[in-house]
């Protein structure tokens, strides 16, 4: 069996970097994903899902120096679920990608001179 998956995307936000009280950094990122399709009546539609990336020391660094909110990356990794109970008692589930390989695609500034017509992720 194999927890795999793979995402390309444009960075939602700045990357946020914090540090374990060890000599570990951890870099978080949201990632947007976008899925087009015709609806019933031949419109063309676009939906878009949010994804939480966590990338680890040597990978984050990297990812904090060189991508910035806009830029086109893609991310090699696995699924982690978490689950925990809130102040009120309910559950909750969340979800993220701990990343094992992130490619820089373009920067976000490339992207601003590229038309809206050719930012779509189909």
């Amino acid at each position: 069996m194999k927890n795999s998956v793979t995402l390309v995307g444009f960075v939602g936000n700045n990357p946020e970097v914090r540090s374990t009280r060890g000599d570990s950094s951890i870099t978080s990122l949201s990632l947007a994903t976008n899925r087009s399709y015709r609806d019933n009546a031949g419109n063309r539609q676009t939906d878009t899902e949010w994804h939480r990336i966590t990338c680890f020391n040597g990978i984050g660094k990297a990812v904090a120096e060189h991508v910035k909110k806009g830029a086109l990356i893609m991310v090699s990794g696995r699924i982690h679920y978490t689950r925990w109970t809130d102040q009120a008692g309910a559950d909750r589930f969340g979800s993220e990608i701990i990343a094992e390989q992130v490619d820089f695609l373009a920067k976000a500034k490339e992207l601003s001179e590229v038309g809206d017509d050719q930012r779509h992720l189909s």
